[in-house]
């Protein structure tokens, strides 16, 4: 059994106990976590809480859990709600056996055989939408995500928003079926981007994305200067971790040629796995480093601050973005790490940057 099985077994344990037939239960996420962390002696050392983190969102996009909106966190990156309802224990309404014979050649019942409180009511109308669907979809053409969902569910969020339909973002999973066979697409969100003056967009070559918004507004004013390092053609607030959701969209707003993308963010565990998670996500694009702006960062060593509560700090994700840099600057590096300390992108300001002109 892998790591990832484990941890899910012991936590969909502690769920199965605390189950009620007919109310809802309240449970809050750091108690929980904390009994996982005294059964596994090694808890730490496989980066437990990302597992950990991966199980509660199966969960909850099962319907096992739901989490209280009331803008009370974890203190963990990735975060969680502080409180999730565990759901009642949803008493089995068998289906015709025939009849999910029939249905056989396109969906895998497995799942629904191990979890006969799936078998609703509700549950079966949405398998036989999309198995009318999946008869005539050669004829179908590519939409949203909400647009098909809206055709099949009733709703555009049905499989989106895991607050509103619990039991909707693992529909698919139990099923079977990808978004490909429901011919659907989930479109890159929009970012806010800065085009060089006198640029045409099919010139552009070097983009350079900054994590924080008042760097952007530094980079622009060093840019229309001539004086930003790499003299990029674009620029893009990166807005923190939303441009992990964002990036594709530039394939979609921007010719098809081969880019050379640079990343700037803040010298933290945080900044750092956004950086690396781009790298490994679009393994095809040129993303790297921009490295002589994190090396103006590093002269500014003596504004460093406490690391932000929470963030999860990966060693995989620290090597990997250490071994872009030299053996001095890597020791700098290592050095704020063991410190928990952390640079911020905004020590780079139009006046501190007069520093190297």
């Amino acid at each position: 059994m892998g790591t990832i099985d484990i941890i899910e077994t012991r936590v969909r344990g502690f769920i199965a106990d605390i189950q009620h037939p007919s109310q809802k239960k309240r449970i809050n996420m750091n108690d929980l976590e904390l009994q996982l962390r005294k059964l596994m002696d090694d808890y730490f050392e496989m980066d437990g809480y990302s597992l950990f983190f991966k199980t509660i969102q199966t969960l909850q996009a099962e319907g096992e859990l739901i989490p209280i909106q009331n803008k009370q966190y974890n203190g963990k990156t990735p975060a969680l709600a502080l409180y999730y309802w565990v759901n009642i224990k949803a008493q089995a309404a068998k289906w015709n056996r025939l009849e999910m014979m029939k249905l056989s050649d396109q969906f895998d019942f497995s799942y629904y055989e191990r979890h006969p409180e799936w078998q609703t009511k509700e549950e079966w109308n949405r398998i036989q939408n999309v198995y009318s669907f999946l008869q005539s979809s050669h004829q179908r053409e590519w939409v949203s995500v909400e647009e098909r969902s809206l055709e099949l569910f009733g709703h555009e969020k049905f499989l989106l928003d895991g607050e509103q339909f619990s039991e909707g973002r693992g529909f698919l999973t139990r099923i079977g079926i990808t978004d490909a066979q429901l011919k659907m697409v989930s479109y890159g969100e929009p970012f806010v981007f800065w085009l060089k003056q006198g640029k045409a967009i099919d010139e552009i070559q070097r983009i350079l994305i900054v994590e924080n918004l008042s760097f952007f507004h530094t980079s622009i004013q060093l840019l229309e200067a001539g004086q930003l390092d790499y003299e990029p053609d674009l620029l893009i607030y990166g807005e923190g971790t939303k441009i992990e959701r964002s990036f594709s969209f530039f394939f979609r707003m921007f010719p098809p040629k081969n880019y050379l993308f640079y990343y700037a963010g803040d010298l933290d565990a945080a900044g750092c796995g956004i950086l690396i998670r781009l790298i490994e996500k679009y393994p095809d694009s040129c993303i790297q480093p921009a490295l002589k702006i994190y090396r103006k960062m590093l002269e500014c060593l003596e504004q460093k601050n406490d690391q932000k509560r929470g963030q999860t700090q990966n060693p995989k994700t620290r090597d990997a973005f250490f071994q872009w840099f030299t053996e001095e600057e890597q020791a700098l590096l290592m050095g704020l790490w063991q410190e928990n300390k952390r640079i911020p992108q905004e020590v780079l300001t139009i006046e501190s940057w007069r520093r190297w002109m």
